[in-house]
């Protein structure tokens, strides 16, 4: 008979206590970690509810201003927004880099009255066409890459001149990450900051987000397979991020979130950079639906996602929760 004690190491002594688990806890989450995406829109006092996303909507840039005074009252990050582009699509997306766009004015109304918030932009083109595709298309339905790139350096360049923070590439085209470091350079924008679309998939939990942005009719049933990546692809992945690393990116991003936490995982140790991650509009959909049916805690669910999310790498997260994280974090309700 063993003499040896049973069990001689006992891994629950440390969870047996609150202020013990709290202690040896290994991953942190606060505000500053969120970035809020938003939908702008035209108008004054507007709303729009996103029947799609529940608690989610589409806002004037005077509502906008108010709801930004109060994500950075609570410590959120920065704001990602997102135009609705109700008129003015065409092939060419030329409303996209018009220096009194909806996105600049945005901007410039942003920074005048809530300068300790981060403003991201998204630098592509699919808000702005008519057919819905992140760029310009040839005769054949095909993507041109090279064109489309100099109409996204156009349109980052916009986005500086109003002052954004950082400007997403979000459109996945070859070569556009160092592009847009040229031109911003070239344009003396030295400062301005590009977080890449690196590992963007061609993923069917974007739906939520194109109903919002009003791209799915457009798009109708056409893919973006032909430049966003294939869900199967780690390796390919990996070699895009080291790409626009090499081009200039300040930050990659991975997206979706949750069901590639495996890839955010590889990217934060391949790369030691910053990395966020995008809880996309299907993943907060789904946690809304299944909490408005009773199956989900929401509060509980979000709030576990978040920190799965920054244990797996990502340094920034941008989510349709985070003021709602961020109210929670300081204890209210």
């Amino acid at each position: 008979m063993s003499t040896k004690a049973y069990p001689s190491i006992r891994m629950r002594r440390l969870r047996r206590d609150a202020f013990s688990r709290n202690m040896v806890r290994e991953t942190s989450l606060s505000a500053a970690n969120l970035i809020w995406p938003v939908f702008v829109i035209e108008g004054e006092r507007r709303t729009q509810a996103i029947a799609s996303m529940p608690g989610v909507e589409r806002v004037s840039i005077d509502i906008l201003i108010e709801r930004a005074r109060e994500a950075a009252s609570l410590g959120v990050g920065a704001i990602a927004l997102f135009p609705v582009i109700e008129s003015a699509k065409t092939p060419f997306a030329g409303e996209a880099y018009n220096d009194n766009g909806l996105v600049p004015r945005a901007v410039r109304a942003l920074k005048a009255a809530v300068p300790d918030i981060g403003i991201i932009t998204d630098v592509a083109l699919d808000p702005y066409t008519s057919h819905g595709q992140d760029g310009i298309m040839d005769d054949t339905g095909y993507l041109i890459n090279d064109e489309t790139v100099a109409v996204l350096v156009k349109q980052a360049l916009t986005h500086a001149k109003a002052g954004v923070d950082f400007v997403a590439p979000s459109d996945m085209m070859d070569g556009r990450v160092g592009a847009i470091r040229q031109g911003l350079d070239g344009a003396g924008f030295i400062h301005t900051k590009i977080i890449a679309y690196s590992a963007k998939f061609a993923s069917a939990f974007y739906g939520p987000f194109r109903d919002a942005v009003g791209s799915a009719g457009n798009l109708g049933k056409s893919s973006k397979e032909t430049y966003q990546l294939d869900f199967a692809n780690s390796d390919e992945a990996i070699r895009e991020c080291a790409l626009d690393v090499e081009e200039g990116a300040d930050m990659l991003m991975v997206k979706p979130g949750l069901p590639y936490l495996d890839i955010l995982a590889r990217v934060r140790d391949e790369f030691k950079m910053p990395v966020a991650v995008y809880q996309v509009s299907g993943e907060f959909a789904m946690l809304k639906a299944a909490s408005a049916n009773g199956w989900l805690d929401y509060k509980k669910c979000l709030m576990e996602t978040l920190i799965c999310f920054r244990r797996a790498g990502a340094s920034a997260i941008l989510t349709y929760g985070a003021v709602d994280a961020a109210r929670w974090m300081k204890g209210e309700s």
